[in-house]
């Protein structure tokens, strides 16, 4: 397992599937794993729509209400720490990762905090797990995605199983938040894997 001392980042983009971020925001909050929150004007359209989570405090509040050990940073801020390669961290998830983000990811064209971590994340060789959900794919967001993988991104689509029979929303999310901690590297066990 790895050193959880040391920063995950999470950024929140404007994709379909806030219940995802949100679900593993509360995962991360609730196990104490050290967690950078970067969430893009889009990402709080997103959680406004799809979930009703308008600001800071009510996001607080559907996580858990701890934020010991989550910080969050402005997106606009280019020089905040997660924008530098000097400071170690244990990689980054985006999730929901909106196909504008793949691409800027993709190409290297980071104009705001989210890009620029990400860009960082992947010139330092660190974990980047990037989560779409965008359906169906045209061959542009195939291409930034074949891009993004070659730079040597872990590409994670919303696709969750369904050979645990799921009765509900939460275990289908549940199965998606499972495969990202599981990609971090975070010993946290929120479904039974697979037994054959």
């Amino acid at each position: 397992m790895s050193n959880v001392a040391t920063p995950v980042v999470l950024a929140i983009t404007g994709a379909s599937g806030a219940p995802y971020a949100v679900r593993l925001l509360e995962v991360l909050a609730t196990n104490r794993v050290p967690t950078w929150l970067l969430i893009s004007a889009h990402g709080w359209r997103l959680l406004a729509e799809e979930c009703g989570i308008k600001d800071e405090a009510s996001l607080k509040q559907e996580t858990g209400g701890d934020w010991g050990s989550v910080r969050a940073f402005n997106d606009t801020d280019r020089g905040a720490q997660p924008a530098s390669g000097s400071v170690q961290t244990l990689g980054m998830v985006v999730c929901p990762c909106s196909m504008g983000t793949m691409a800027a990811i993709a190409h290297g064209t980071s104009r705001s905090l989210v890009e620029r971590a990400a860009d960082v994340t992947l010139k330092e060789r660190r974990k980047l797990v990037l989560v779409p959900r965008e359906t169906p794919l045209s061959l542009v967001h195939l291409r930034n995605m074949t891009l993004a993988a070659e730079a040597g991104a872990v590409i994670l689509p919303a696709a969750p199983g369904f050979y645990q029979r799921p009765k509900e929303i939460g275990q289908l999310v549940d199965f998606v938040v499972q495969r990202i901690v599981d990609h971090m590297g975070l010993a946290i066990q929120l479904i039974k894997p697979w037994q054959g």
